[in-house]
């Protein structure tokens, strides 16, 4: 990790904090960013792979909704060679689009990749075996989630599975500022100031909005999941997983 590269965006103070966007200043430091904010991130990410290797079907699509720089593409394609699956991975941030097409491009891998410059919201899962969301459908406005989620489940096919990580909300507010707590106390270990979590909390706060648990297991089977569950959870993250 470069220095270059070290989040630091919310290191100085900003005055009236701007609303989070996956810009160019966010994709230059996003590696060191998430990995230094969402506790658990490496293994969410090992085990997307993982259960690539088990449920992707021969010939069939992946979908990486909301692939930021690829990482979760990459988790996949390195467990899924030769089975003639294609992965289409969509991201609505030019940005990120872009430094994604340079980062997989030196990774060559036999599995297709499709990089699709598109709001999720918008594009058609036909034939698909795999979806992946992680860290994506908080971003999505909770009025789409519904309709986001029934697309998912009518493009899978039967035995395919669903992986959706979020940053959750609980009840009551006492518990979840307990979370809260300790997800600020992993950024602290991680070498953030108080005034960067601050500052990185107004910046996201609207943009990001996290549902509870129960909400996302409610909506997941009144899609059509009756196999729906968490499989990892650190503090206020969760990683869950559906099979339809």
């Amino acid at each position: 990790m470069t220095d270059t590269s070290r989040d630091n965006l919310f290191s100085s103070p900003l005055g009236k904090v701007p609303a989070f966007a996956f810009d160019q200043a966010v994709v230059d430091v996003f590696p060191d960013m998430i990995s230094r904010s969402v506790p658990g991130y490496e293994t969410i990410l090992a085990h997307t792979g993982e259960l690539a290797d088990r449920f992707v079907q021969a010939n069939t699509h992946c979908y990486d909704l909301g692939c930021s720089l690829g990482a979760s593409t990459m988790a996949v394609r390195q467990r899924i060679a030769g089975r003639g699956a294609k992965i289409i991975a969509v991201d609505n941030s030019t940005a990120m689009l872009s430094k994604c097409k340079t980062i997989l491009e030196a990774n060559a891998d036999s599995t297709e990749v499709e990089l699709v410059h598109s709001d999720i919201c918008d594009i058609e899962i036909s034939d698909a075996s795999l979806v992946v969301m992680n860290f994506t459908l908080q971003f999505v406005p909770l009025e789409q989630r519904v309709a986001l989620i029934s697309k998912i489940y009518r493009g899978l096919n039967p035995g395919g599975c669903v992986i959706i990580s979020e940053k959750l909300s609980f009840e009551p507010e006492s518990l979840n500022q307990l979370l809260s707590e300790l997800h600020h106390g992993f950024k602290r270990a991680q070498g953030y100031s108080d005034l960067e979590i601050s500052q990185k909390r107004d910046s996201i706060e609207n943009v990001l909005v996290p549902e509870t648990l129960d909400s996302h297991i409610q909506r997941l089977r009144a899609c059509g999941f009756q196999s729906a569950s968490p499989w990892f959870q650190c503090f206020n993250f969760c990683s869950l997983v559906a099979i339809k």
